[in-house]
């Protein structure tokens, strides 16, 4: 019987929430777009007065958590991005190897395509768009940035299905952690991980 599979708690976390985040920041960065832009294309969505706001806030609350799951990301979750040997793994086409480095870019193509998307949003100003500049580089910066993460986030969805199938998926939003996952531990364990890398004595 296959083992199924089991995502750290702290990396679930952090997933989830930016996940959340990246939503939201998707769906009323859309209406931003929809509202004061629409050159390629526009739905008849209802005006909201304060859309540039609520996605200011949005934005900022993934300023805030986004640097930690890329913290994280680059550290104890290395091993799901891409690494150096990474282009040398895809000739092996239609290997198991192919698929997991395939999802291993795409994961790192999130993770870039977000921090665009969050360095070019901080260069904006809240007066560009209604009053037309729509011309700006860190504005086009910021539409190439999420249409970028769209299309990443599509294809993470259908590599995580590809690689681990559901049981992958549902591992993902699991409320259960083992016990020497805990979060009483993870002082510890933080302290320990930087002992060993000889950060800390």
């Amino acid at each position: 019987m296959a083992t199924k599979p089991y995502q750290p708690l702290l990396l679930r976390l952090l997933h989830g929430v930016n996940s959340l985040l990246v939503i939201l920041a998707l769906l009323s960065g859309y209406c931003v777009y929809n509202q004061f832009d629409g050159r390629w294309g526009k739905l008849a969505l209802p005006r909201i007065n304060e859309i540039i706001d609520i996605h200011g806030t949005i934005g900022l609350t993934f300023f805030l958590f986004l640097p930690l799951f890329a913290l994280y990301s680059l550290t104890l979750g290395q091993r799901r991005l891409a690494g150096y040997k990474a282009l040398g793994k895809l000739s092996q086409v239609n290997k198991p190897i192919w698929w997991v480095t395939l999802h291993q870019l795409t994961n790192t193509a999130i993770l870039l395509a977000a921090a665009l998307a969050w360095v070019s949003g901080k260069q904006m100003e809240e007066s560009w768009l209604p009053t037309g500049e729509l011309n700006h580089g860190a504005y086009l910066a910021h539409l190439t940035g999420w249409l970028v993460l769209v299309i990443c986030l599509g294809l993470h969805l259908l590599m995580g299905i590809k690689v681990g199938g559901t049981p992958l998926l549902l591992s993902m939003v699991s409320v259960k952690y083992r016990s020497e996952d805990s979060p009483h531990l993870w002082p510890a364990q933080a302290k320990q991980w930087l002992v060993d890398r000889g950060w800390l004595k």
